[in-house]
């Protein structure tokens, strides 16, 4: 038979994804992607607690923060923009009230602190090994919040940089939580600001630090997963982009996953998601009349249906999705 695509080979994972154990994913919007798709599936698993996160140094800050148990304070916010920000986090936690800023924050990183702890998997995505350092202060910003480009000072991470960063901190998160797997990947989004050129030394960088961090702790503490392979050799076409031609394509994405799925979920997970995925499209379904006697049966059923699997599976929570599906129907 001809091949018309180079098939890259899937990562034979020691241990797999599981129903029954909390998980992390955390890093850039490749990550966030996959991880509320998980989520969707019912997967008791914390996706980017501190907002996306791009580099390995501000993603390995974050986790330190975490082990720390730190609890931001108004001291750790800026001003600007009309809105209370933090260097450590996303856009998406800055609100025009300090206290509705750390309320979030807070909330947050408790959860986040409380999981990583005890969590079976921890999911890391490297986007970029271009960071950006505060002028002011040498700290590694998550987030430059539309500050001008003065306020910092822009470089590219070497290997080095990055491994010796996180040797100490998988060290550290060993200790706290000996059952704990690492789950690397690099996302295949491409940052072409700089050009074709500059994109490819990153991703190298990126590529290069997580085959070194594999290689000194072995395949039973970190794995990788290949995002950036599966689209730019496998699928190697920009028909699997989107139309600003940086990120994937909903196909390839979907692709991608269907991939995940196949080498990180134990058999069991696989069971069970593929029959959670039979009831979750009724979620998305809309009726112009929610008083219609059919689509009050339908939902009904989906109701009976999440019901028995909840029977059948103790272990997966499907509180969330059976309240959507009774909202639908104002019950």
């Amino acid at each position: 038979m001809i091949k018309f695509s180079t098939e890259v080979e899937l990562p034979k994972i020691v241990k797999k994804l599981s129903y029954r154990h909390q998980s992390m994913m955390i890093g850039s919007c490749f990550a966030e992607n996959i991880g509320t798709y998980l989520q969707e599936l019912c997967f008791p698993i914390m996706v980017n607690p501190f907002g996306i996160l791009y580099n390995p140094v501000s993603i390995a800050n974050s986790l330190d923060l975490l082990i720390s148990g730190k609890i931001f304070t108004e001291q750790d916010l800026f001003y600007a923009n009309g809105k209370y920000n933090s260097f450590s986090h996303h856009s998406r936690f800055s609100c025009s009230d300090p206290a509705d800023t750390l309320a979030h924050i807070n909330k947050q990183a408790a959860e986040a602190s409380c999981i990583l702890k005890n969590c079976h998997h921890l999911f890391i995505t490297f986007g970029t090994s271009w960071v950006f350092q505060n002028t002011t202060n040498g700290v590694v910003v998550s987030n430059c919040h539309k500050l001008p480009a003065a306020t910092f000072n822009r470089y590219r991470l070497s290997v080095s940089q990055i491994t010796e960063t996180w040797f100490p901190l998988i060290d550290k998160m060993i200790s706290l939580n000996p059952d704990l797997h690492l789950i690397f990947t690099v996302s295949p989004i491409r940052h072409l600001k700089d050009g074709a050129h500059e994109n490819q030394l990153s991703k190298s960088t990126l590529l290069l630090a997580t085959d070194e961090l594999k290689s000194k702790y072995g395949s039973d503490v970190i794995s990788y997963f290949p995002s950036y392979e599966l689209l730019l050799d496998e699928l190697r076409d920009y028909r699997f982009y989107a139309s600003e031609m940086t990120h994937p394509s909903e196909v390839a994405i979907d692709f991608i996953r269907e991939k995940f799925v196949s080498a990180i979920l134990n058999n069991e997970a696989k069971t069970v998601s593929s029959e959670l995925e039979k009831i979750l499209p009724a979620l998305a379904h809309k009726s112009l009349n929610n008083n219609d006697k059919n689509y009050i049966l339908f939902i009904e059923n989906q109701i009976e249906k999440a019901d028995q699997l909840q029977i059948k599976y103790p272990f997966v929570d499907l509180k969330k999705v059976k309240k959507k599906l009774r909202e639908k129907i104002g019950d």
